[in-house]
């Protein structure tokens, strides 16, 4: 490796550049919900589609076209599987890239704003200015608006990516320290490693669940 963040260059593992179909490995997990019989992980993913179904019928309330939380419940499982598989070993994870994350964001805002602006533009314009504001701060106020609007996609891709760079590269930097360390400081740093890798594991769901619940506050402000 050049330098530390080259172990999430896709093209430096094993000089083969095959490492962002890790990205459809969660497909495999998918298709046998629909044909196998019905097993615990099976009826453990229902629930987890209800209830992501019933939380985000109540964010987007104004928007009562059926099936308008599939796409919101379809990207919290994309992002979940690829946060999940990048926690294993030589699993690239693609969500710490900007270029997928972004990729996700850039596309949900872009269409949300033109859907808004052209059906919706009276109550876009009204957005831009919070009930109450005094008539001479308005100007700021639209200014501080639309540029916290336009930073919208910037965030959400960030936040995801920076929170799945950060705790990978902990885990690598604690995880090189291991061959110079005597056999008691081995054993603190597994013990240090697993509770990173659980702290990991929660983030993974979290940081997918924020990204999407994000998405649907912004989709419920256009309508």
């Amino acid at each position: 490796m050049a330098n530390l963040f080259s172990s999430f260059d896709p093209s430096t593992s094993f000089n083969l550049n095959l490492n962002w179909m890790s990205t459809f490995i969660g497909l495999m997990f998918i298709p046998p919900m629909f044909w196998m019989i019905p097993s615990r992980i099976n009826i453990l993913w229902i629930n987890i589609i209800n209830t992501l179904h019933k939380e985000f019928k109540i964010l987007i309330s104004n928007f009562n076209i059926k099936g308008s939380t599939l796409i919101f419940i379809s990207l919290f499982s994309l992002i979940f599987f690829n946060n999940f598989l990048g926690l294993f070993p030589y699993i690239f994870t693609s969500t710490s890239h900007m270029i997928l994350t972004l990729s996700l964001a850039l596309p949900l805002w872009l269409s949300f704003m033109i859907f808004g602006w052209l059906n919706n533009t009276t109550h876009m314009l009204a957005h831009l200015v919070p009930q109450g504001t005094p008539p001479i701060l308005m100007p700021f106020m639209v200014c501080i608006e639309t540029i916290s609007n336009f930073i919208r996609p910037g965030t959400l891709a960030i936040r995801l990516s920076a929170n799945m760079i950060a705790g990978h590269l902990l885990m690598t930097l604690l995880g090189n320290t291991g061959p110079s360390l005597s056999l008691l400081m081995i054993n603190l740093l597994i013990i240090a490693q697993l509770l990173l890798l659980i702290l990991e594991s929660a983030v993974a769901i979290i940081q997918s669940y924020v990204f999407t619940v994000l998405s649907t506050l912004y989709s419920s402000e256009v309508i």
